[in-house]
C-alpha cells in the first residue's frame, strides 16, 4: 500500500516480498550498532521481523514503518516512520537507510 510518493521516493508498507531487504538492512554493521541487533539470522527471521513490528504496528496504531524505495533505480534504500515504543510516552520517529545510500 503506498503511503507517500515524491519526485525520487516511494513509501509504502512493507510486505514479505521486503524480507531479503529487510535481512540485508538489518545485518549492516551501522544498523547494528546504531539501533541494535534484532536477531534476524534468516528469511524466515526477516518475515517474522515484518509481522511483529512494521505490520502488527499498521493494525495496532495506523502508522508503522515503511519500505523507502528510490523511484529512479527501483530499489529499496530504506526504512522510515513512525513508531510507538512502550519506552515513550509518546510516538517516535525511526529510520534507517542502507550504508550505500
Amino acid at each position: 500500500m503506498q503511503v507517500l510518493e515524491t519526485k525520487r521516493l516511494n513509501l509504502r508498507r512493507m510486505t514479505f516480498e521486503d524480507s531479503e531487504f529487510i535481512f540485508e538492512l538489518v545485518n549492516e554493521r551501522a544498523f547494528i550498532r546504531n539501533i541494535g541487533d534484532k536477531g534476524v539470522r534468516t528469511l524466515g527471521d526477516a518475515q517474522n521481523y515484518i509481522l511483529t513490528g512494521p505490520i502488527t504496528s499498521y493494525e495496532k496504531f495506523g502508522f508503522g514503518l515503511y519500505t523507502v524505495e528510490w523511484r529512479e533505480i527501483d530499489a529499496s534504500i530504506g526504512i522510515c516512520g513512525l513508531l510507538k515504543r512502550d519506552s515513550l510516552d509518546d510516538v517516535d520517529i525511526g529510520f534507517a537507510f542502507l550504508e550505500k545510500f
